[in-house]
């Protein structure tokens, strides 16, 4: 009897598994991605008719002053806030790294965030940065600084650090567990050898804990980067864009004139969805290439 070729066989049923994952995908993801790029070149002020403009929703761009602001404050969001974030991520980790007094306890106190939806955070802080009895202002007040107190999310010039600071509160937890697993992964020898050398913790840290940690750190920024570049949650619970714009990003700005504004038109709102695309897969590359590890640690 003729032995059967299990690699041929194996693909019917392969196909079986993976039909139903790639319909799904098919539908959700593929299909409404290429339908984006095909509506980016008509103007569909109906559902029923579409109108062949060609590239006159990517000409508009350029004098659309919402959409410039929009721009400059996301990439502010996606340079300066996965900063604060995976920095105060890894504060964390080296405090239970280093074994503070109940570690176990602000392990989960501090991932907790992480958990919550933007719903519950969103609203949590609109609480504390309320101007009359918000945690901040109260707090400036008691210790004698209510000069300061001010509406933080009011302020065209304190609203996106406000938002930002929320942000990182929700998400040092995931980068503190990810850069605490790297931490307990560090070669033993390098850092008894470090401590040989009467290397204080400071040194230790700067020279040897940081360089050794330096993809994890890189993949975590590159992640978060990403994040931010398409943030819509935070800012549409907390403050819808405003004041003047001061938060709007991409991700809302597109929103608000898919589905907010009087004129319907899905053809502009997708242009700007297929050029903001291009833009973050162009960034994700340099920022990849730019950080890619050139000199391998051998351990």
């Amino acid at each position: 009897m003729k032995g059967v070729d299990t690699r041929t066989a194996a693909w019917p049923t392969l196909m079986v598994f993976l039909l139903p994952a790639l319909a799904v995908y098919a539908a959700f993801t593929a299909y409404p991605v290429f339908r984006t790029f095909y509506n980016s070149f008509f103007n569909i002020a109906d559902l029923d008719t579409a109108r062949y403009v060609g590239l006159d929703h990517f000409r508009a761009l350029a004098g659309d002053s919402t959409f410039r602001a929009s721009v400059v404050n996301t990439m502010i969001w996606s340079f300066v806030a996965p900063i604060i974030d995976v920095g105060t991520g890894l504060l964390l980790a080296l405090c239970l790294y280093a074994g503070v007094p109940f570690a176990r306890f602000f392990r989960v106190a501090w991932f907790t965030p992480v958990l919550l939806s933007y719903v519950v955070v969103g609203i949590m802080w609109l609480w504390i940065y309320n101007y009359d009895w918000g945690v901040v202002n109260a707090t400036l007040r008691a210790t004698g600084l209510g000069a300061l107190a001010h509406s933080w999310l009011g302020d065209t010039h304190t609203a996106l650090a406000a938002l930002m600071v929320t942000h990182a509160w929700k998400w040092a937890g995931f980068n503190m567990v990810v850069c605490l697993a790297a931490m307990h992964s560090l070669p033993s020898e390098v850092l008894e050898a470090a401590e040989l050398d009467n290397c204080g913790w400071a040194a230790k840290l700067f020279h040897v804990v940081i360089p050794l940690l330096r993809p994890t750190l890189l993949n975590l920024y590159i992640l978060a980067f990403i994040g931010k570049m398409k943030v819509f949650d935070l800012v549409f619970i907390m403050t819808d864009g405003g004041p003047l714009w001061a938060t709007e990003t991409v991700s809302t700005y597109v929103y608000k004139r898919a589905f907010n504004w009087n004129t319907f038109d899905l053809g502009y709102p997708s242009a700007i969805a297929v050029l903001w695309f291009l833009v973050v897969i162009a960034f994700v590359a340099l920022l990849t290439w730019l950080f890619r590890q050139k000199d391998r640690l051998e351990f």
